[in-house]
């Protein structure tokens, strides 16, 4: 079907011009969902927003050329999606890092964060290098456990030894330096088992 029939179809708000894209365009408009996703599931969720947004904006718009037109949804609806993956795994990993660290941490109000910013920075001064590399890119970077087992060439489970170690190390020095005196129990989260 010619492009100036489907425009038609979508002025005249029938269902066949969702049916006429997907049988003329559907193939070629998957395909390049799949580059920026990469995986068929979300191309065809990326494909349905895309029919969506069509029925939605076509009556009122006539674009020139209609491919170029549903390629730009298609391009922008990809990037929505990853925008809102990427920001639900940043939300994921923020929760866990908090989880991990408020267990050896002191409630701010109980402290002045200038006080506890020169005791953390005292505190990694005099950690090993490489065990102050391991907590900054987990703690600061947001670094996986996998992925620091990679970068550092140590098993998952040494990663998160370690980590849990240091943790534990630093719970001891706010202790000794009186800004942390409840003890929480600080076993309970052994890096994101």
């Amino acid at each position: 079907m010619e492009d100036e029939k489907i425009l038609e179809l979508f002025q005249n708000r029938e269902e066949k011009a969702i049916q006429a894209v997907q049988e003329k365009y559907g193939a070629k408009l998957k395909r390049f969902a799949m580059q920026f996703l990469g995986n068929e599931a979300d191309a065809e969720e990326c494909l349905n927003d895309v029919y969506f947004k069509a029925w939605k904006a076509l009556p009122e718009q006539k674009p020139e050329y209609l491919s170029a037109y549903l390629m730009q949804i298609c391009r922008y609806t990809a990037f929505d999606m990853i925008d809102r993956k990427n920001a639900q795994k940043r939300n994921a990993v923020i929760t866990e890092l908090t989880a991990e660290m408020e267990q050896c941490l002191p409630d701010c109000t109980a402290v002045q964060e200038t006080e506890l910013s020169e005791i953390l920075n005292t505190f990694l001064k005099h950690l090993p290098k490489e065990k102050r590399l391991l907590f900054i890119r987990r703690y600061w970077y947001g670094d996986s456990v996998k992925e620091l087992a990679e970068m550092f060439h140590f098993r998952e489970s040494k990663v998160k030894t370690t980590l849990f170690r240091i943790r534990k190390k630093l719970e001891k020095v706010l202790q000794e330096r009186g800004v942390f005196h409840e003890r929480k129990n600080i076993t309970a989260i052994h890096d994101g088992d």
